[in-house]
């Protein structure tokens, strides 16, 4: 792409970059983003918090955490497994969630680099 003498890249309509620079200010976009992040942040916060509490107990529960649950099984490797299903069990949720909801509205919106309907309603 050719740039201005300032080292700027210049906008002309027809380059490709003013048309994601122009979905990037969408209200369509916006959109996608408050979607993205009204089911990613908190689904990040619990699973955060989640492993917080299994680092603390690790570290100021040796009492709890070394309880026996079978045999030489204690509540720590309990703990322990249980982060890695619930790093399984958050990918599946994102998964389909992103199958059934999300994946049809970041289609439209990569739509609108192509079609340079920008600012349209659907």
């Amino acid at each position: 792409m050719p740039s201005s003498p300032t080292n700027e890249p210049t906008n002309h309509p027809n380059e490709p970059a003013s048309a994601y620079v122009a979905v990037a200010a969408s209200p369509e976009f916006a959109a996608l983003r408050r979607t993205f992040r009204r089911f990613v942040f908190p689904l990040a916060a619990i699973f955060l918090v989640w492993y917080l509490l299994y680092v603390l107990l690790s570290n100021y529960a040796h009492g709890f955490m070394s309880r026996s649950v079978v045999g030489n099984v204690h509540v720590g490797i309990v703990f322990g497994l249980l982060q890695f299903v619930s790093t399984f069990v958050i990918t599946m949720v994102y998964a389909r969630w992103a199958d059934r909801k999300f994946d049809a509205e970041a289609d439209a919106v990569a739509a609108l680099v192509g079609s340079h309907r920008i600012g349209e309603t659907r």
